[in-house]
């Protein structure tokens, strides 16, 4: 492993809040949402946060830091399905908010305007996981190994994998989630203020 490569993921991980900004701001600026749009979008952006904060539920706090920790590894719940709900649930969230507010744009411009919001969402994402699973597996080992070997790392599975480790906590959604509760806030005052202006 090329100490660039470390140093890119270890750069992005902790910028990633920042990066991640860009294309919701170009999609509160550039959208021009409808109420079909809306009522398209929106429920898939509540699913993906649904997802995220219960992948939360299970990994805690540790989520939300400038380095990547993890003092233990979560298998359990939506970790028993995919290896990244939480950025799983992060596209969701944005491909629904995508759709709301480019509904009233011609086509080329959603294109341009919701294509590109969640390429840069993919890069910066294509990036930090990669980093994180070689955080993952120095810590944890043949026991990341085992996990990675039967969970896949983005497309869900329906069957959850055996075993699981790891508990629900729903005491620490709301702390480890404040960011994210105002950013899906903004996003929804935005949405609201360009579809009924």
């Amino acid at each position: 492993m090329a100490a660039n490569e470390t140093n890119l993921g270890a750069f992005v991980f902790k910028h990633r809040g920042a990066l991640l900004a860009a294309p919701a701001i170009a999609l509160t600026i550039a959208g021009k949402p409808t109420p079909a749009s809306i009522a398209l979008g929106l429920p898939l952006a509540i699913a993906g946060e649904l997802l995220r904060c219960c992948a939360v539920g299970f990994s805690g706090t540790t989520t939300r830091g400038d380095v990547v920790t993890a003092p233990q590894l979560v298998t359990a719940g939506p970790y028993a399905h995919v290896r990244n709900p939480l950025y799983v649930g992060n596209v969701l969230t944005a491909a629904g908010f995508a759709l709301a507010f480019t509904g009233g744009l011609r086509p080329a411009q959603r294109f341009l305007v919701a294509g590109g919001s969640l390429a840069v969402m993919l890069g910066v994402y294509a990036v930090i996981v990669p980093h994180e699973e070689r955080y993952l597996r120095t810590t944890f080992g043949e026991e990341f190994d085992a996990y990675a070997a039967r969970v896949p790392r983005v497309v869900p599975q329906l069957q959850a994998a055996q075993p699981q480790q790891g508990t629900f906590d729903p005491t620490v959604i709301r702390s480890a989630e404040s960011k994210t509760f105002a950013t899906f806030g903004l996003m929804l005052a935005a949405l609201a203020l360009k579809a009924f202006r």
